[in-house]
């Protein structure tokens, strides 16, 4: 998880100056970000149904290397359209990434304790996001930012070589059927939305033919998908899930969180820089607030909840003050103290640190053990959907506000705006005068302030969703364990049934439930479970604790 969070954020410090020296303009700066999301959105389902067919820690090695890959040749982009299809391959590891790290910690850890892991992924989440930008700066100012998409290879070696030595998780293989037209339908509804929030209003108006076009036939083809996932044998998103209602309440939050979380910490660099006239280097530091928030939160609650077994008291306050820092940062301009904006950054990091991961952490607890990779991975799929289409309905606002308020200053300076050459390319601050300087600095502010606006009504929605959330007791096992156990528990029914009727084969049954069960103990005990009485490893397996 810190290698693919650093190769993400290591860029987004960088991304200004980088379509600045690409040529690029507004919409290809929200595309190079929204294409990583869309890759995401579309292979996270894909990885966590293969992990629950076959290998996990393959498939977590795998996408490892289809991520580092992906950032080693973007790092050699020559144009925003390279830097993109570069950008769409980090996304697909990404994928890999974002959904397995979740399913691995359910194997070797039951939700009871999962809460306080959550918290440590959280601070994990928060120095990679602080280090990122900062590293990312400081080697834009010193190297070059084509060096950023290098940085996490090292890492990403370790990290491969640490998981071939210490993960060690039994593989449950199933006949591996993936929804392949379940998969493309999905793919394609989303794509042909996100195109539509893209080119709406500029290349097109909203209310035009083409945008009619699109949005219908995004709602065709994502219909389609779920008649697919109703037939199909291995869905890729099982719709029968959507009958848990902690699962569906828990992806309208996810929903609404990705928006948040996504669609504002891609501007707020933008704000930084174009705003305010920081560097790439001080753009990094100056985010430190809201990280802060994300870390403090994260770590403190999630000791809390693995301590009390309590959660949901505190999804719901986090959830206020994601709501209430959204709002905070609405307010803000290019003059607006320092200090209030890092308040307004640390009360929202802090609402997203409460949130984001303990979402997954209620949907493992309530879901079958067996579909924990599904459940998971459409959580994050959720999750970074709502980003993908947050970050690319915000960009195109952002684009049109800005155009807007970039005219109307430069018109009140007796300045004809075609004469500057509008093409909607991202300005190089330092090199107009004092004048369009301040007309471009004050319509980011109010621009990017205006993006934070639209992700409160959300937030709102995440208040009440949680609100409506089951509060179920976490559970005390992981799910190697509860697999292994009703795995035992169902060859001894078979075997007392067969016992019953004078089957000769009950005894060999009964023999194969007690070596189930000694695996399940085993499972336990390598996985970093409590032995409990008679943990040792020796005795009769009849008198195991997996028996109950």
């Amino acid at each position: 998880m810190f290698v693919a969070l650093l190769a993400s954020t290591v860029v987004s410090s960088s991304l200004p100056k980088i379509i600045a020296d690409l040529g690029g303009s507004q919409s290809g700066y929200t595309w190079v970000v929204t294409a990583t999301l869309l890759a995401t959105t579309v292979s996270t389902p894909i990885w966590g149904k293969l992990a629950d067919l076959t290998n996990r820690k393959l498939l977590i090695q795998l996408s490892l290397i289809i991520f580092v890959v992906g950032s080693g040749l973007a790092g050699l982009s020559q144009s925003t359209e390279m830097l993109i299809f570069f950008r769409v391959l980090q996304g697909l590891g990404a994928g890999g990434l974002t959904a397995l790290v979740q399913v691995v910690m359910a194997d070797i850890i039951p939700p009871r304790e999962r809460g306080r892991y959550m918290g440590l992924l959280g601070a994990i989440m928060a120095v990679a996001t602080v280090g990122g930008p900062l590293l990312g700066g400081v080697i834009t100012d010193s190297a070059g930012w084509r060096w950023n998409f290098y940085i996490a290879v090292p890492f990403a070696v370790a990290a491969i070589i640490v998981l071939q030595k210490t993960l060690h998780i039994p593989t449950h293989k199933r006949k591996v059927t993936i929804d392949y037209l379940g998969a493309v339908l999905i793919a394609a509804g989303v794509s042909l939305l996100l195109v539509w929030v893209s080119l709406a209003g500029n290349s097109f108006d909203w209310g035009s033919v083409q945008s009619i076009l699109m949005v219908v036939g995004a709602v065709l083809l994502l219909a389609a998908a779920v008649f697919v996932e109703f037939k199909a044998k291995e869905p890729i998103i099982p719709m029968t899930l959507f009958k848990n209602r902690t699962f569906w309440l828990a992806i309208i939050a996810s929903i609404s969180v990705g928006v948040a979380m996504f669609g504002t910490s891609v501007f707020l660099s933008q704000y930084m820089q174009l705003a305010r006239g920081k560097t790439p280097t001080e753009s990094g530091l100056l985010t430190i607030p809201m990280i802060a928030g994300v870390l403090v939160s994260s770590v403190v609650i999630g000791q809390v909840i693995s301590r009390t077994g309590k959660w949901k008291r505190y999804m719901v306050i986090g959830s206020v003050l994601l709501t209430i820092g959204l709002a905070l940062m609405g307010t803000i301009r290019y003059d607006t103290s320092f200090w209030l904006v890092f308040l307004y950054m640390f009360i929202m990091g802090s609402g997203v640190g409460m949130v984001m991961q303990n979402l997954v952490l209620i949907v493992q607890n309530a879901v079958n053990p067996r579909q924990i990779g599904t459940a998971s991975a459409s959580v994050a799929f959720f999750r970074s959907l709502g980003g993908t289409i947050g970050v690319s309905v915000m960009g195109a606002v952002l684009g049109s506000r800005i155009t807007t308020l970039v005219t109307d200053g430069l018109t009140k300076l007796g300045i004809d705006p075609s004469a500057t050459g509008g093409s909607g390319s991202i300005p190089d601050l330092s090199k107009l005068p004092l004048p369009i300087r301040t007309v471009i600095e004050s319509a980011y502010g109010e621009a990017v302030a205006d993006v934070f606006l639209l992700a409160v009504p959300l937030a709102i929605i995440s208040i009440i969703a949680i609100s409506f959330l089951p509060n179920l007791k976490l559970g005390t096992k992981t799910s190697v364990e509860q697999i292994a156990e009703e795995s035992a528990a169902g060859t001894l029914v078979s075997a007392s049934a067969a016992e019953i009727a004078g089957d000769p084969a009950g005894e060999a049954l009964l023999e194969e439930e007690g070596r189930v069960d000694d695996e399940a103990r085993l499972a336990r005990e390598g996985s970093g479970g409590d032995r409990g009485p008679g943990g040792s490893g020796h005795g009769d397996p009849v008198d195991s604790p997996q028996r109950g």
